[in-house]
């Protein structure tokens, strides 16, 4: 397992798509009393403002969405299809809505007993490579694995012991490896169907779709 330092209050407090980029390849960290559940993130998409039809703001605040309005770094947890949760990431400033949603991750390891169920596990070559693909990539997958769903919904990624965000300060993303692309499921949102906020890690395995 790589040296991972916690990602601080700093971190959050950047511009919504800056944020966004910044998120790829940071590490998605879920504890469960002594045991660790975890996957570098690899793909996400930011939904920003009152105007982006997309976004669950964009009627206004509701009891829903009032996370939203809150401080960056915290998580918005929420169901889709009665049966899927997604974890956002709440950013820029106190009553403007704006969220990141992790889209993908890519596995790196687990507990013995949680190998094939969960498959978030080590990659010891083709074999467990191929075990591992399709368990967290997409949003509801990724909740799944990595038992999130609403009783952590508000909770405050940057003071949780069961949710977090950390880096391996040896791993850099450059721009250069980085794709933007439409957002995905959101043929409703107009113009803002098209917007290019989508972004992941170019050529990734574990990304939801090119």
């Amino acid at each position: 397992m790589p040296k991972l330092i916690r990602l601080k209050k700093k971190f959050y407090q950047q511009n919504t798509f800056k944020l966004a980029k910044a998120l790829l390849g940071k590490f998605l960290i879920r504890k469960i009393g002594k045991k660790i559940l975890m996957g570098k993130i690899v793909e996400v998409e930011a939904y920003y403002g009152f105007q982006d039809k997309a976004s669950h703001a964009s009627r206004g605040k509701t009891e829903r969405n009032k996370i939203m309005f809150g401080h960056p770094g915290v998580a918005y947890i929420y169901m889709i299809y009665g049966m899927y949760y997604c974890l956002n990431i709440i950013t820029e400033e106190k009553n403007f809505p704006a969220a990141i949603l992790i889209r993908a991750l890519e596995p790196l390891d687990c507990h013995p007993e949680h190998s094939r169920r969960v498959a978030i596990c080590k990659n010891y070559g083709s074999a467990m490579l191929t075990m591992t693909r399709g368990a967290t990539n997409g949003p509801g997958k990724l909740c799944r694995a990595l038992k999130i769903d609403k009783k952590l919904n508000g909770e405050n990624l940057i003071t949780s012991k069961k949710l977090y965000l950390a880096q391996n300060p040896k791993i850099k993303i450059k721009n250069s490896q980085i794709t933007s692309a439409e957002r995905i499921g959101i043929d409703y949102a107009g113009k803002y169907k098209h917007k290019p906020w989508r972004f992941y890690i170019k050529d990734n395995k574990y990304i939801s779709k090119k």
